[in-house]
């Protein structure tokens, strides 16, 4: 049960019901309480409720009492649900408005830039940030955000973190679901963790301090109800080592200086070289031409004038995944990366830790965002490469 003035973070497994909990906290799904032939009436609902806090919480929401406003999971879908004439992320933001923190979402989010831009045209992080906006400007008594860090950079999710914990007040509730531990710690009061089998059953703990939720669901184990729910606990290791392979390296790839113009926007490029056996991390905001130096890279775009990049064996995940495919993952794996898929070696290494089975035989569009991206680097690691281009890898995880 949320608890007012008090911002609760829900953290578990993608397909486990952490979406599911936030459309019946808001009103838009009646729970069923288990008779699914026989659903019962929200009169029922109440009285199994009785003497809980949720029967107080459940009776407000429905003598709408409660208002309860959700920031959605998919904001790629945001477009495409918009049914006014007039699609500007002022007019969408301004018609919602009802408290006097515009101008805060407005530099704190960063979106004065695109203001008065059409919301067909912006990217993720942009639609991302827009979504949380048109949540905080208005006045509720419940706010909900359903993974509001994905397409974020760092910077991002910090500011995002700042002015949903500014949306408290002693009479109201905040309910955020999150996959990044780090804005979760940040963010929330007490946590609460969903565990069970993806697209089959969820079970939701008790509320835990922040700390003792985030160690519990890396642990993989209650130990109140000394409950195991996951084999293996996830633990963070400095890997050794490094040294043998720096002292093995074979191969050396250099790329050239280069410069890339796209509209308005200017990407300049130092010369560079990496090996073997080596992971390079690139950091930055969003928009500042990661994606470009990796399409660069891998000989989709050419730089400007006459460099070129040497030709190197590249195989790219991309940011954003489309499902087009008609069939199943399995169809897929096997019209794309045959080889790969049937080798032992890389089922051990890429399709087992990665937990495939849990969908291999669903269609590739009723997939869900974590799901996608899944496929996307199975796709991108089954195919021959001297160099693997990875985008996002971790965004709707």
């Amino acid at each position: 049960m949320p608890r007012p003035g008090n911002v609760l973070g829900l953290v578990g497994t993608n397909g486990i019901g952490k979406s599911t909990a936030l459309k019946i906290l808001s009103g838009k799904l009646k729970p069923n309480l288990g008779r699914y032939d026989n659903p019962p009436d929200w009169e029922d609902v109440i009285k199994y409720f009785r003497g809980s806090e949720l029967q107080n919480y459940f009776t407000k929401l429905l003598e709408d009492d409660l208002k309860a406003v959700v920031k959605p999971q998919y904001v790629d879908q945001i477009p495409k649900a918009i049914r006014t004439p007039d699609k500007s992320v002022k007019f969408l933001i301004e018609g919602r408005r009802s408290l006097d923190n515009l101008d805060e979402v407005l530099d704190t989010l960063e979106l004065r830039h695109i203001y008065d831009r059409d919301v067909t045209l912006l990217s993720g992080g942009e639609l991302q940030r827009f979504a949380i906006g048109t949540v905080c400007v208005q006045k509720a008594d419940v706010y909900m955000f359903d993974e509001p860090s994905s397409y974020l950079d760092v910077k991002q999710r910090l500011s995002a973190a700042r002015i949903i914990r500014s949306l408290l007040r002693p009479d109201d509730y905040v309910i955020v679901v999150e996959h990044d531990l780090s804005v979760l710690d940040y963010l929330s009061d007490y946590v609460c963790c969903l565990y069970g089998q993806p697209a089959v059953y969820g079970v939701v703990t008790l509320p835990h301090s922040v700390r003792e939720g985030i160690n519990i669901f890396l642990d993989g184990h209650i130990p109140t109800e000394n409950l195991r729910f996951r084999d293996e606990s996830l633990t963070f290791r400095i890997a050794e080592g490094t040294e043998e392979f720096l002292a093995e390296k074979s191969r050396a790839f250099k790329y050239p200086a280069m410069e890339k113009t796209m509209g308005n926007f200017h990407l300049s490029i130092d010369a560079g070289s990496f090996s073997d056996s080596e992971i390079i991390v690139m950091m930055g905001e969003n928009g500042t031409g990661k994606t470009t130096f990796c399409r660069l890279l891998a000989g989709v775009l050419k730089p400007d004038g006459t460099r070129r990049v040497p030709e190197m064996k590249i195989s790219m995940k991309p940011q954003t995944i489309t499902p087009k495919f008609e069939g199943t993952v399995r169809q897929l794996f096997f019209k794309k990366i045959k080889a790969a898929f049937l080798s032992p070696q890389f089922q051990t290494d890429v399709v087992k830790p990665l937990k495939l089975d849990d969908f291999i035989d669903q269609e590739v569009k009723h997939l869900s965002g974590g799901e996608l991206q899944r496929v996307a680097i199975v796709l991108a690691l089954g195919i021959p490469a001297d160099i693997y281009l990875i985008d996002e890898p971790s965004a709707c995880k």
